[in-house]
């Protein structure tokens, strides 16, 4: 049923409750896992101030976010699962939607930090907007 399994994953613990369940799944359905790091647009866009220290910056966000995913491909090839990774740059939701599409995934498995009240509506929510949005299923795991 699935053949390509996307994983968005953010660098934190909560992010990664999902693996366990995600991993499962593919390697009971022969799935490829696609893990996803995504990394906010340019700083440029938030700071005035210090904008010669911006490129640095980015690519220090660009190789701790490069090494986290080796890590992570590393763990998750020796349990037997078949994965790879990518790294983008972009908004969120919507980043999480286009490669979703580029790479044709069946699914998208995601995990739900679970914010309520005023600050779901302060900072919004990544996995309510792709459940919203997604032409693929969406598997979410409450992280708390």
């Amino acid at each position: 049923m699935y053949k390509k399994i996307l994983i968005p994953l953010d660098g934190t613990a909560q992010a990664e409750t999902i693996l366990f369940q995600a991993v499962a799944l593919a390697k009971s359905e022969g799935a490829e896992v696609v893990l996803l790091r995504i990394i906010l647009e340019p700083v440029e866009k938030f700071s005035d101030s210090n904008q010669d220290q911006i490129p640095a910056l980015e690519q220090e966000m660009e190789t701790e976010a490069s090494e986290f995913l080796k890590r992570m491909v590393a763990e998750l090839k020796r349990s037997g699962a078949s994965v790879t990774s990518l790294l983008r740059t972009g908004p969120i939701p919507e980043t999480i939607l286009d490669v979703a599409g580029e790479i044709h995934a069946d699914l998208i498995a995601m995990a739900t930090h679970g914010r309520a009240g005023l600050q779901r509506w302060l900072l919004g929510s990544v996995a309510d907007h792709v459940v919203r949005k997604s032409p693929v299923p969406v598997m979410l795991i409450h992280s708390n």
